[in-house]
């Protein structure tokens, strides 16, 4: 075997290693509701402090809270559940741009691979609350509307708080990808825009109550 593909097996095995740690480590954690937004909006920013109590809500009522694990509405987000009954949970990676974890975390995991991550984002979820973020934050939107969209997950909640801030891809999404026949009328329904932290809660938590299928993990059980 040349070193070319010696490097790439031990890619396999490091991919390998990674999930199965993040599916023994989140294993037993139960339904858990993530919150996403971006790393560069600090406490002083509203989003925050709506993140902040929102997570809170989340946690008082045994919803564990699932974040990037950084800064910003992430810290937010974790900073609200922590001690506060369930648990605050951080799946951290390492980015040459921003600060390390935040320190309001119960179960703190750490991933070198996105795509990994990105799959424990989804697999305990009941329940999405996206804040304004960037392209790391619109990825993780679009991938977790691309698999409840087509099956490949349970359906679950997917809140967009700050109409202000989303308003815009809204109306792109209406008027261009629906109106030129590249996603069906429906397909708009699975996200609610709100901006208000009782109705995101109300959204997430009567959806939770609704659930007949109580286990743990979000994934098609033909899986």
């Amino acid at each position: 075997m040349d070193a070319t593909r010696a490097l790439e097996a031990w890619r396999v095995l490091r991919i390998q290693s990674e999930l199965v740690d993040g599916i023994e480590r989140l294993g037993d954690i139960g339904p858990a509701v993530t919150l996403y937004g971006s790393a560069r909006l600090g406490e002083e920013s509203p989003y925050y402090q709506s993140a902040e109590a929102l997570a809170e809500r989340f946690s008082r009522v045994g919803l564990n809270v699932l974040t990037g694990g950084g800064p910003g509405i992430m810290e937010g987000a974790n900073r609200g559940a922590f001690g506060k009954g369930a648990c605050s949970i951080g799946l951290n990676i390492q980015l040459p741009f921003e600060e390390s974890a935040n320190r309001y975390q119960d179960l703190a995991i750490n991933f070198r691979y996105f795509f990994v991550r990105k799959l424990m984002f989804v697999k305990h979820a009941v329940g999405f609350v996206v804040f304004p973020g960037g392209f790391g934050t619109l990825d993780e939107l679009f991938e977790a509307l691309t698999l409840v969209q087509t099956g490949k997950i349970k359906p679950f909640p997917i809140v967009l708080f700050g109409s202000d801030y989303w308003s815009g891809l809204i109306d792109w999404l209406r008027d261009r990808m629906l109106a030129e026949g590249c996603i069906s009328p429906g397909d708009l329904d699975l996200m609610q825009v709100t901006d208000s932290v009782d109705e995101a809660f109300s959204i997430v938590h009567k959806a939770v109550a609704a659930r007949e299928n109580r286990r743990r993990d979000n994934l098609p059980e033909h899986m």
